[in-house]
C-alpha cells in the first residue's frame, strides 16, 4: 500500500479509524474555521501537535504561517525574547532585531505545546498580549499588531495546574474556548493495526526498502503491550522493525525487550466481539466487523473472508474504502 501523503513529518498523522477518534475529528472540522481558542490534552506522543496542524489546515488560514512553541524546552530567561523577539541592543549579545515567535505566526496559527510550562511571568505578558494582539519587543517601546489563531496542548488539565498555583487562573479563563482530550493509544485498539499498515508504507518507503511483514504472534504482541508513549513509540518501533526485516517476516524475537516482556504478562487472544453504535451508519457498522475480522486474522484478509462468509474482493473493498 502507498503512504499518505503527508505534509509533516513531526508525528505520524493519526488514522480516525476508532470511534474516539472520529469524534474528535468531527469536532475539529466543526471549530476549526472559527476563531476560538481550542486546548488539546494528551498524553506525550499521541499527536497533539499533528491535531493542532489539522485544525491550522481545515481553517481559513491554512497556508498562513504555523509556528510551534514548545514551552517545556525553553530556559526561563529566554521565553520572553523567544514568543516577543527583541530590538537591537536590548541586551548583551543582541546586536540585531529579531523578531519572535508571535509575529512569525502574523496572520497564521500559534500553537503553545506543554503550555503549562509556561513561567509565570511569560504567562502574565502573554495574557496581555491575547487581550489586545499587541506587544512590545524586549527592548522595545513601539507595540506591534498581530493578528494570530491560538491552539494550546498540555499533558494534564490546565486547571489542575491553576489548583497547584502553577498557572494563572487569569490566563486559564482567557484561553479556555474548547478543551478536547485526545485518547491514548492503549484506549484506541482499533486504531493499531491501521497504524502499523500505514506505519510499515510510509516508513519504508523513506528509507527505500522492502516493506517487511508481520506474522499473527507478532501483532498479537503489539495488542498486548500498552503503547506508553504513543504512536510516537509506535512509529519509532515499526521504523526500526523497516530497517532490520526489510522484505522479511518479522518474528517475536525481533521485538524490543519491553514489547515481550508485556506479552508474556498477557495471554488475552484477540477479542472476538465487537459494540456496533446505533450512532453509526449501516457502511461504518459493516467496515468495524471487517476490520475486527481482518485484526482477529493477525491481517489475513483471506482468512477474515473466509471466517465472514463473504467474498475476499469484499473484504478488499472495505479496507480500500477505511483507509
Amino acid at each position: 500500500m502507498p503512504p499518505r501523503k503527508r505534509q509533516h513529518d513531526v508525528l505520524f498523522e493519526p488514522v480516525l479509524v476508532s470511534s474516539a477518534m472520529k469524534r474528535l475529528d468531527r469536532t475539529l472540522r466543526l471549530l476549526a474555521d472559527k476563531d476560538v481558542t481550542i486546548t488539546l490534552i494528551g498524553e506525550s506522543g499521541t499527536g497533539k501537535e499533528i491535531l493542532a496542524r489539522r485544525v491550522h489546515d481545515l481553517s481559513s488560514r491554512h497556508g498562513k504561517p504555523f509556528i510551534p512553541i514548545n514551552c517545556a524546552a525553553i530556559p526561563e530567561s529566554l521565553f520572553e525574547s523567544e514568543l516577543f523577539g527583541h530590538e537591537k541592543g536590548a541586551f548583551t549579545g543582541a546586536d540585531q532585531l529579531v523578531r519572535g515567535k508571535i509575529e512569525a505566526a502574523n496572520t497564521g496559527t500559534l500553537f503553545l505545546d506543554e503550555i503549562g510550562e509556561m513561567p509565570l511571568n511569560v504567562q502574565a505578558k502573554l495574557l496581555r498580549f491575547l487581550e489586545g494582539r499587541r506587544f512590545m519587543r524586549v527592548g522595545g517601546s513601539t507595540k506591534v499588531v498581530v493578528d494570530v489563531r491560538l491552539v494550546c496542548a498540555t499533558l494534564r488539565p490546565l486547571d489542575e495546574e491553576v489548583a497547584a498555583g502553577r498557572f494563572r487562573a487569569d490566563l486559564y479563563y482567557r484561553i479556555q474556548g474548547a478543551t478536547l482530550e485526545i485518547p491514548p493509544l492503549r484506549e484506541r485498539a482499533a486504531d493499531l493495526l491501521p497504524l502499523i499498515e500505514e506505519l510499515v508504507a510510509e516508513r519504508s518507503a523513506k528509507h527505500g526498502v522492502t516493506p517487511p511483514r508481520f506474522s499473527r504472534s507478532v501483532l498479537s504482541m503489539f495488542r498486548a503491550y500498552p503503547w506508553p508513549g504513543n504512536v510516537r513509540e509506535l512509529r519509532n518501533t515499526v521504523e526500526l522493525l523497516c530497517l532490520l526485516r526489510a522484505g522479511k517476516l518479522v518474528r517475536p524475537e525481533d521485538l524490543p525487550a519491553r514489547i515481550r516482556a508485556a506479552a508474556g504478562k498477557s495471554t488475552a487472544a484477540p477479542p472476538s466481539t465487537i459494540e456496533i453504535s446505533l450512532d453509526q451508519s449501516l457502511d461504518e457498522s459493516i467496515d468495524a466487523i471487517i476490520r475486527a475480522a481482518v485484526e482477529l486474522e493477525g491481517g489475513n484478509q483471506s482468512r477474515a473472508a473466509e471466517r465472514l462468509q463473504i467474498g475476499l474482493r469484499t473484504v478488499q473493498r472495505h479496507r480500500a474504502r477505511a483507509r
